[in-house]
């Protein structure tokens, strides 16, 4: 069993040199094409920003990129001292926004807020922050999600899934490891433990209820190279993890969608005028 799984963490490898090339003139290409020559990215000192920090210095040059530190006052020290050592690393320009003084006001306004929802909070009121200093900074807001996230659907819709474009997204947890790796990101953030940081002691694998390496295993298997849920469990992962993260996939399509628009003209945004923006016409 262990050498069958072992073939799957294989078909997960990538060239990072060859990825690379490909982002770095996606991220050119996908910016300059819609007239803008800047990029600004919410850096929160972990693996997938870090990343794609790294990926738009090379791409357009570390004078182009802004990235923005947006603690909260739980915000862990670590995270912090992370996103300098990119800040660092890289060249790029920095900004820090503390949103403490922004979400606390809600917070108080309605004191039931679990933690779900104060996370949820504090990743629009992030997004709302990146927005306007892409608009300060002349520059597309690049995303950080990667193709764990977004097939789990573990993400805040309009939060930190909102972007322009977004380099990372047909990427699994595992390959984002390789890449930061390959680009140079400083090993202590690529080992940490995942975290959205949006309260103490929180870590991504705890809330998810398993881990990124198995995650990334099945999706692959289920998705990409499209097993059944039947040949999976029988390379031994247990079925009701299995089948939890097809359920997950399933109830989170919505956010992988733009909104659905009713029909009732000849040519509807999404259905039947699907032009890509750069025709034009």
């Amino acid at each position: 069993m262990a050498v069958i799984r072992e073939d799957v963490l294989r078909r997960l490898e990538i060239d990072p040199e060859l990825v690379t090339q490909i982002l770095e003139h996606f991220i050119r290409e996908e910016i300059t094409k819609v007239g803008f020559h800047r990029a600004v990215v919410a850096l929160s000192g972990g693996i997938d920003s870090a990343t794609t920090c790294a990926l738009c210095a090379r791409a357009l040059g570390p004078e182009n990129v802004l990235a923005v530190r947006m603690p909260y006052r739980t915000s862990s020290p670590s995270s912090l001292e992370d996103a300098q050592a990119v800040i660092d690393r890289f060249g790029v320009q920095s900004e820090t926004v503390d949103i403490t003084p922004m979400v606390e006001p809600l917070f108080e306004r309605f004191p039931d807020m679990d933690k779900k929802r104060r996370g949820n909070v504090m990743a629009r009121e992030r997004m709302i922050i990146i927005y306007d200093r892409s608009v300060a900074f002349n520059g597309l807001v690049v995303g950080t999600g990667n193709k764990t996230e977004q097939l789990l659907g573990y993400t805040t819709l309009f939060g930190d899934s909102a972007c322009a474009i977004n380099p990372l997204g047909d990427l699994y947890k595992r390959q984002v490891r390789q890449l930061a790796a390959y680009l140079d990101i400083p090993p202590q953030i690529i080992h940490k433990p995942p975290s959205a940081d949006l309260w103490v002691g929180q870590t991504d694998e705890e809330e998810l209820g398993f881990t990124y390496d198995e995650a990334d295993q099945i999706l692959y298997l289920l998705y990409d190279a499209r097993w059944t849920v039947e040949d999976v469990v029988e390379l031994g992962f247990p079925r009701a993890l299995v089948e939890g993260i097809v359920e997950r996939v399933r109830r989170n399509q919505f956010k992988r969608m733009p909104p659905v628009i009713a029909k009732l003209s000849l040519r509807t945004v999404g259905i039947d005028f699907r032009y890509p923006r750069d025709w034009g016409y």
